[in-house]
């Protein structure tokens, strides 16, 4: 599989350069990457298997839509995998990744004062990264980060739309999440973190509910 491809499709989707909806060209992405479109379709066919887009024969590449119910059961999915990373990861974690925790919880001062709804989600993506690096098991990572993607498409789109009054509520709780990973990891358990990175998934599913259902229609 062509990786540059599928990381340039993917980034488009999860941060909605390609709105959800959206009616894509084979034709017109294998002239934009300068390949056939048997390469393509490899890629195509991978993003399909991860619930990023659907082909539709004979229309085109379907972006799939934001829908809360089916991201409500992915969220029921992601609680238990995430504490067993958790879990796993907690012996396996090295000083330079903990203190990499530590210096994401300093950029969150950085992108409090003026709304970045990109910076801020790639603090948290780099989060859930550190973990999936750690814990040593590439069919977890791989599941884990499959699982996210679809959660992360809604909670960036949440915060385009968020009212800039809210802002600082959310990239609170995102440093937050970072504070109580950080007080696991020097005075908690495996389970401890485990279950921290749970209940702090939980909460953010609360939020994006929240906003989500707060927002006018997609």
């Amino acid at each position: 599989m062509n990786k540059e491809i599928y990381n340039a499709l993917k980034d488009r989707i999860i941060h909605l350069d390609y709105a959800p909806g959206t009616i894509l060209k084979e034709q017109e992405l294998a002239a934009e990457f300068g390949v056939s479109r048997t390469p393509l379709r490899t890629v195509l066919f991978r993003l399909e298997w991860e619930h990023l887009i659907k082909i539709l024969p004979r229309t085109g590449i379907f972006v799939m839509e934001l829908e809360l119910s089916t991201i409500t059961n992915v969220f029921q999915a992601r609680l238990e995998l995430e504490a067993v990373i958790g879990a796993m990861a907690f012996t396996r974690l090295s000083t330079e990744q903990i203190d990499r925790f530590k210096e994401l919880e300093a950029e969150c001062s950085l992108v409090k004062p003026e709304k970045a709804p990109k910076k801020l989600a790639s603090i948290d993506m780099e989060n859930k990264q550190i973990f999936h690096e750690a814990v040593g098991n590439p069919f977890l990572a791989e599941m884990s980060e499959r699982l996210y993607a679809l959660t992360y498409r809604l909670w960036y789109f949440n915060l385009l739309k968020m009212d800039p009054a809210n802002w600082g509520n959310e990239v609170e709780a995102v440093r937050e999440d970072l504070v109580i990973l950080g007080q696991c990891f020097t005075s908690g358990t495996p389970e401890q973190l485990g279950q921290a990175r749970k209940k702090q998934l939980l909460k953010h599913l609360e939020r994006i509910r929240s906003s989500f259902l707060g927002l006018s229609a997609i």
